[in-house]
C-alpha cells in the first residue's frame, strides 16, 4: 500500500457517500453516517469533520469502514500509489 492522502472529514463524507451512506446526524464537529441494507441492516460510521483528520483518524476510519467495504475498494480513496 502507498502513503495516507491527507483527507479532510468531508473529503471522506463524500467518498463513503459514494458507496451508499448517508448522514444520519450531527453532534458538533462529528458527523454519523448510516447506510441501510435490503435485510434492514443499519451500518453506522462516524466521521469527524476536521480540516485535515490525522493519520491515526484516517486509519481508524479506514478500519471501521473495512467492516462494510473491501479494503482493495477503498484503497484508491484513502491511499496515493
Amino acid at each position: 500500500m502507498g502513503k495516507l492522502k491527507v483527507l479532510a472529514g468531508r473529503d471522506v463524507v463524500g467518498i463513503l457517500s459514494g458507496f451508499g451512506f448517508h448522514m444520519a446526524s450531527q453532534k458538533g464537529s462529528h458527523i454519523k453516517l448510516v447506510r441501510l441494507l435490503d435485510s434492514g441492516e443499519r451500518q453506522i460510521l462516524t466521521i469527524p469533520l476536521h480540516n485535515e483528520l490525522d493519520r491515526g483518524t484516517l486509519k481508524a476510519i479506514i478500519r471501521q469502514a473495512s467492516r462494510y467495504i473491501s479494503e482493495e475498494m477503498l484503497k484508491s480513496h484513502f491511499y496515493e500509489e
